[in-house]
C-alpha cells in the first residue's frame, strides 16, 4: 500500500504541469518545462503501478524514452526559434518569418 502516496505525489505533479501549461502564454521555454514537469508525473505515476502489480518493468522505460524524445523535438525547436527571431517569446513572432 505504499504505492498509494506515490500515486498522489504523481498526480500532484501532472496537476502542477497542467497548471502552469495552462498558465504560460509567452514563453516557449516555460511552456516546455511544464511539460517536462507533467511528463514526469505520469511517469511517476506509471512506475508505482508497475512497481505494486509486478508488471514488466519495460514499460517505464519505453515511456521514458518518449519523454526524451519530446523534450530533445522541443528544444531543437526552441533552439531554432531563437536563432531565427531571437528570443523565446511568442507574442513576437510575425507569422510569415519563422
Amino acid at each position: 500500500m505504499w504505492f498509494l502516496p506515490v500515486m498522489g505525489v504523481g498526480a500532484i505533479g501532472v496537476m502542477v504541469g497542467m497548471v502552469c501549461l495552462v498558465s504560460q502564454r509567452k514563453s516557449l521555454f516555460g511552456s516546455l518545462l511544464s511539460m517536462e514537469i507533467f511528463t514526469l508525473g505520469v511517469y511517476i505515476m506509471i512506475f508505482s503501478l508497475v512497481y505494486s502489480q509486478s508488471w514488466l518493468s519495460s514499460v517505464c522505460l519505453i515511456f521514458l524514452t518518449f519523454g526524451v524524445c519530446e523534450a530533445a523535438l522541443g528544444l531543437s525547436v526552441l533552439v531554432s526559434l531563437i536563432r531565427s527571431v531571437g528570443s523565446d517569446y511568442v507574442g513576437g513572432l510575425v507569422l510569415g518569418h519563422f
